[in-house]
């Protein structure tokens, strides 16, 4: 995840990390990863490579040069400005919004964006699905012109998650699995998969403890075990998006690539 190869700016946790972004580039290639998952967040307007045609041949003669990939974009964003509790000329806006970083994304060779419908953009209700709903139907003509895939992040239950996605069952919309997010509202991975499996689309690893915050990989309540037989089930052979604990401040190539080691004892 972006913004985890470099101290956290300003105190944030999770952001772009203006002014630094390039750095990202030989330090994933050092820590062994193969690809970093964009950030698209209020935080980083104005300053986002993705935003310009000079930012955007920077990013790639980077990803070319050091072989690291940009296959995706979290779009943090829409945290700020979320689809739900929103006015009908707010979720306009925002749609329009989401429509513009899918023609931004297409052109660094993007093929999904993820959707964080968590914390304050929560899925909260009925009316909360209705409005989810309503932006991806209308944003699906821009993803389908991208060729886009719009994964969902979310904290409903497995049920509730399966029974929203039934309701809009476009192949371009698709499960983005976190599971430290997971384990710290107690779901199960089995559960999860059974619910909506066939529509999972990327994963996020992480680990939380239960009804609490992030832990280094290991240390938290999340069934790692279960989640990998689970997706090997699947038969998934998508990304493993590297969304964990931060460790010591300095020290994030070292960090990155044990905790690449960790998860890729889980693969063999």
């Amino acid at each position: 995840m972006q913004g985890r190869l470099g101290p956290p700016v300003e105190g944030r946790f999770q952001s772009f990390p203006r002014g630094r972004w390039a750095e990202e580039f030989p330090r994933a290639a050092e820590a062994g990863l193969g690809a970093i998952e964009w950030i698209y967040d209020s935080y980083g307007m104005g300053a986002n490579s993705i935003e310009t045609d000079e930012g955007i041949a920077e990013l790639m003669a980077l990803s070319r040069s050091c072989r690291v990939a940009v296959r995706s974009v979290c779009a943090d964003y829409f945290m700020d400005f979320p689809f739900v509790r929103a006015t009908d000329a707010e979720r306009s806006e925002r749609i329009a919004k989401l429509g513009w970083l899918l023609r931004q994304a297409h052109r660094i060779g993007v093929t999904r964006i993820v959707l964080p419908f968590v914390d304050q953009s929560a899925i909260g209700d009925d009316g909360d699905r209705d409005a989810v709903i309503d932006a991806l139907r209308r944003a699906l003509p821009a993803a389908e012109d991208a060729g886009i895939e719009l994964h969902l992040e979310t904290s409903l239950a497995p049920a509730e998650f399966a029974a929203l996605l039934e309701r809009i069952p476009h192949p371009l919309v698709k499960v983005n699995y976190d599971s430290g997010n997971s384990s710290s509202l107690g779901y199960r991975p089995a559960e999860e998969f059974a619910a909506y499996g066939e529509r999972l689309g990327s994963v996020h690893i992480k680990d939380r403890v239960l009804q609490g915050g992030t832990v280094p990989l290991g240390e938290g309540d999340a069934d790692l075990e279960a989640v990998f037989a689970g997706l090997r089930r699947l038969n998934y052979d998508g990304d493993f998006i590297l969304q964990v604990a931060r460790g010591m401040p300095g020290h994030e190539v070292a960090w990155a690539r044990q905790n690449r080691t960790f998860v890729e004892r889980y693969l063999t």
